[in-house]
């Protein structure tokens, strides 16, 4: 059933993983700048420190902060300064307990789930620390789901870890990760240790920044040349939508799979529409079957001339109009009614246009079908027209 055959496009599959975190973070650049500002003094002044991270989905938070927190490790074996992290996710372990039984089994996996108390445990931890030496950033990933279970007081011991041992060479900083903006949940006494001045927002990604990401994490994952520059464009173009680097790689990485099982080898923009109707489809028969004789004529010229291109000019496609409204005994219409039917269609979400600039300085409408391969949706509209 999954037997071993070469991969003729995906090279490396771990580096489509959302587990797999890059060397370098592109478009991220400003925000770990401000994580290394706010966690120096963990290192120059021995003391702990604090931050929130907030955003939606897809933008990069955790990425950030398992890169940031690696790379400090790095910076502590070359300073001979032991620096660990852990990262616990708050949606897995939404209680106070098992927070920080996550954290003790990380340096001491065989750590019982029963008969102590969260000061119990948190008297072992400060053992552990203490005899370790080490500076510990501790992540609470989806720290919304904590706070929102009024489980705040692990916050407060958390941040407050190091009041005990004033200049003792160990430390506990705190980074919370969320994707909303939770820090007034907090009771007052929590929220005076954590400072909420430190917060690093991350925003949504713009439409180039994700066509970076994609690019780069095919150039790591993919073969050389496996992959259209076009279907790129069109991930981007896609997952523009949300903003979403996430969503962006995974339909990437659906793309290569679907291709691996083509004849061609690669990775065009055919795959990438059939990766996004496996993901989330908005070309169902319902909305096909509303649409009017024209429309559906339309739509089927679209889907003819687009092959498997990302995306066919408007010149184009009013040409193969011509050619489908003779074959079904239709008369064509002109440009302006041609361009009246294509607005329709992408109101409804079954095409996109965009406008772009044309190497002779003109512009021309471009058109793309976002997500069903355009031989799929011809043979539906055939079949709805017979």
């Amino acid at each position: 059933m999954f037997d071993e055959r070469r991969s003729v496009i995906i090279r490396d599959g771990k580096k489509l993983s959302f587990d797999y975190v890059p060397e370098k973070l592109v478009h991220r650049e400003e925000q770990m700048s401000t994580l290394r500002m706010l966690f120096r003094p963990v290192f120059e002044d021995n003391r702990s420190e604090t931050a929130f991270i907030t955003g939606t989905v897809g933008t990069g938070k955790t990425a950030t902060v398992k890169r940031f927190c690696a790379d400090m490790m790095r910076y502590g074996i070359e300073k001979g300064i032991p620096t660990d992290y852990v990262l616990v996710n708050c949606r897995q372990r939404n209680t106070e307990n098992a927070v920080i039984l996550q954290i003790l089994r990380h340096y001491d996996p065989g750590h019982p789930d029963r008969g102590f108390s969260v000061p119990e445990m948190m008297r072992t931890l400060r053992g552990i620390i203490d005899s370790k030496r080490i500076k510990l950033v501790i992540v609470l990933d989806e720290a919304d789901i904590l706070i929102k279970r009024n489980a705040v007081d692990i916050i407060y011991q958390l941040s407050r870890f190091n009041e005990e041992n004033m200049g003792s060479p160990t430390s506990i900083s705190l980074i919370l990760i969320s994707q909303e903006y939770v820090l007034d949940h907090l009771d007052t006494a929590s929220l005076s240790t954590f400072k909420r001045t430190n917060v690093i927002r991350f925003d949504r990604y713009k439409r180039d920044e994700l066509r970076d990401i994609v690019k780069i994490r095919a150039d790591e994952s993919l073969f050389p040349d496996r992959i259209r520059e076009d279907a790129i464009d069109l991930i981007a173009d896609i997952s523009s939508e949300w903003g979403d680097a996430r969503f962006a790689i995974d339909l990437l990485d659906k793309s290569a799979r679907k291709g691996e099982n083509k004849e061609r080898g690669e990775v065009t923009a055919e795959e990438v529409r059939e990766a996004k109707a496996m993901i989330y489809s908005v070309v169902t028969e319902t909305k096909l079957m509303d649409l009017d004789r024209n429309q559906m004529i339309t739509l089927l010229a679209i889907s003819r001339s687009i092959k498997d291109m990302a995306y066919v000019n408007m010149g184009a496609a009013e040409k193969t109009y011509a050619v489908v409204c003779e074959e079904y005994g239709e008369k064509a219409r002109q440009h302006t009614q041609f361009w009246t039917y294509v607005k329709a269609l992408e109101k409804i979400g079954l095409i996109v246009t965009s406008v772009r600039g044309e190497a002779d300085g003109g512009r021309s409408t471009y058109i793309s079908l976002p997500d069903i391969p355009s031989r799929v949706l011809a043979n539906k509209l055939e079949t709805l027209m017979e």
